[in-house]
C-alpha cells in the first residue's frame, strides 16, 4: 500500500449520516455519528473492534445512547435535583451536560498521514438555557498507527471564566465479566454505591453495583485493563483528566472507563472545575489503543 492510499474517510447514511476512519493497514476503523453528539459508535483497532452499542438506542433519536464513546461537556455525571447556581441564577441540566444531545458540523476531513475528521459544536439558544456561555468546541478524531486519538479544544467566547468539568464515556464490550484488574497507580477509589473512600489495589468488581466507582488520585495520566481472552485496552490522556470513571450495568456486557477532570458533582459544589478565561481555550487529549498480550 502506498502512502497515498495508507489512509480512507468513507462516509454513509444509517438513519444519521456516518463517517468512518480507516487504516487497512493495521485493520483498523473507527465510526463516528455527528448528527448524535460527536459519538464515537464503533472502534475497531488492529481487527479487534472495542465498544458496546445498543443499537436500539443509537436510532432512535430521543434516547440516550447507551454505548459507543459519548462526549461529557460541560459536566459529568448529575446535578443534584438536576440543577446548578451560578452566578446567582439557577440552570437546570441534563446528565452529562450538552454536548452528547447536540448535532456537531464536520469542520475538516484529512487523509495525509493518517485518518482524521474534526467536529465543531458552537453555543446555540438550546445550550445557553441550561449553561450561560457562548462556547467552541472543536474536537479532532485521528486514527493512525492502530490508535483512537481524540484531540479538543474548549474555547470560550464570553466574557467572563467559563467553567468545565469534561470527560468521556466509552463503553468497552468487555463481555460478562465485571472483575477486572485496572493497571493504575490511584491508591484511592470513591465507592458511590455507598459514599465511601476506599483503597484501591488494582481489582474492581462492577458486579451487582447500581451506581459508579472512581479512581481518585492516579499520578500517571493512564489506564489500562485487560480485554478479551488475551487482549490490552489503554488509555492515555492529558492529566487534567483527573478522575477516573468505572462503571457498568448487571447483565450487560459492557464495562465504561471514563477519565473525567473531576468527580461527579463538581458544578454543584464549585469544586475541581477548570476555568476557562475569556478568548481563551482548553487544549486536551485523549487516546484509545488495543494490543494482544504476549
Amino acid at each position: 500500500m502506498t502512502a497515498t492510499n495508507a489512509y480512507a474517510i468513507d462516509s454513509y447514511t444509517d438513519t444519521y449520516r456516518i463517517y468512518e476512519l480507516k487504516e487497512p493497514a493495521t485493520r483498523s476503523s473507527v465510526k463516528i455519528c455527528p448528527e448524535r453528539g460527536g459519538i464515537v459508535i464503533g472502534c475497531q483497532l488492529h481487527g479487534q473492534e472495542l465498544l458496546y452499542l445498543d443499537r436500539a438506542t443509537f436510532l432512535d433519536p430521543s434516547a440516550n445512547i447507551r454505548g459507543g464513546i459519548p462526549i461529557l461537556f460541560p459536566i459529568c455525571g448529575q446535578l443534584k435535583d438536576g440543577q446548578y447556581e451560578w452566578e446567582g441564577a439557577v440552570y437546570r441540566m441534563r446528565n452529562h451536560g450538552v454536548a452528547r444531545t447536540s448535532a456537531w458540523e464536520v469542520a475538516d476531513k484529512k487523509t495525509d498521514g493518517e485518518a482524521a475528521l474534526t467536529l465543531v459544536l458552537k453555543s446555540s439558544e438550546e445550550t445557553l438555557a441550561s449553561y450561560p456561555f457562548d462556547f467552541e468546541l472543536r474536537f479532532a478524531f485521528q486514527l493512525k498507527e492502530g490508535r483512537l486519538g481524540i484531540r479538543q479544544t474548549y474555547r470560550n467566547l464570553s466574557d467572563r471564566p467559563m467553567p468545565v468539568q469534561a470527560g468521556f464515556h466509552p463503553y468497552f464490550a468487555t463481555g460478562e465479566n465485571k472483575r477486572l484488574f485496572y493497571e493504575s497507580d490511584a491508591t484511592r477509589l470513591l465507592d458511590y454505591n455507598d459514599g465511601q473512600i476506599k483503597p484501591f489495589a488494582g481489582t474492581v468488581d462492577l458486579s451487582g453495583l447500581v451506581e459508579s466507582v472512581a479512581l481518585l488520585d492516579p499520578k500517571t495520566p493512564t489506564v489500562a485493563f485487560p480485554f478479551g481472552q488475551n487482549g490490552r485496552v489503554q488509555l492515555d490522556y492529558s492529566p487534567q483528566f483527573g478522575t477516573v470513571v468505572l462503571w457498568s450495568v448487571e447483565g450487560k456486557p459492557f464495562i465504561c472507563v471514563e477519565p473525567w477532570t473531576a468527580p461527579n458533582g463538581a458544578l454543584n459544589r464549585k469544586e475541581g472545575l477548570i476555568l476557562v478565561e475569556p478568548g481563551g481555550a482548553l487544549e486536551l487529549d485523549f487516546g484509545i489503543s488495543y494490543s494482544v498480550r504476549p
